[in-house]
């Protein structure tokens, strides 16, 4: 199987204009963007209190995200529009999905970035996959997570997605611990992280571990 890549777009808004954005992706954006070929499907977190939302497409692989970077940028520049903000726009590889179910709107995610040196990508990676994944299975309202990597800058990101926010909340020790703890022992550091809403949830990205 080719390898998964996908794209996020990161805008910065107006949290007033939160919902708007969201059904503008929802009704518009998604439905022209998985009649392009390759593209496997949608997701889209927001935070609700600072405006801040990440939409991010899944492709069946790379030749498929390159050509369609022109479709992707015009809904991510009406989004920003409509949100008030600037889109930026990343590429990733897929490193890892592992899932309970699915998520649905409702969910909450935990989003971390994690930087290491670019030789050392896999080695964050399997922090994720070996430490982390096999004591998410057992928190209440586990949904998925998913690892997403740009091996040239040395970054991954990791989200983690739960049923509500409570459980999101309830889960926010042992992350603590992998982030503080677990992940400088690896030479693993924390670039940033945040808790969103899950507004849209059809990324369809396959079972990877």
């Amino acid at each position: 199987m080719a390898q998964l890549h996908a794209r996020s777009t990161s805008i910065q808004g107006d949290p007033r204009s939160v919902d708007e954005a969201t059904t503008y992706v929802r009704d518009h954006a998604m439905p022209a963007l998985e009649r392009v070929d390759g593209c496997l499907g949608l997701s889209m977190l927001v935070d609700p209190g600072t405006g801040r939302c990440i939409v991010t497409t899944s492709w069946r692989d790379e030749a498929a995200m390159r050509s369609s970077e022109e479709h992707v940028r015009a809904s991510a520049e009406r989004t920003a529009e409509i949100l008030g903000g600037r889109p930026e726009l990343e590429e990733w590889e897929v490193a890892a999905m592992h899932r309970v179910h699915e998520a649905h709107h409702g969910s909450w995610s935990r989003v971390t970035w994690l930087r290491t040196e670019p030789a050392s990508v896999d080695r964050a990676v399997d922090a994720v996959r070996l430490s982390l994944m096999p004591k998410l299975d057992d928190l209440p309202g586990f949904c998925s997570v998913s690892v997403l990597v740009r091996r040239a800058d040395g970054l991954s990101v990791a989200a983690v997605s739960y049923d509500s926010r409570e459980q999101l909340e309830q889960a926010s020790e042992g992350a603590r611990e992998f982030r503080e703890e677990f992940a400088p022992t690896m030479g693993i550091r924390t670039a940033g992280t945040g808790e969103f809403g899950v507004a849209i949830a059809h990324l369809r990205v396959p079972e990877t571990s």
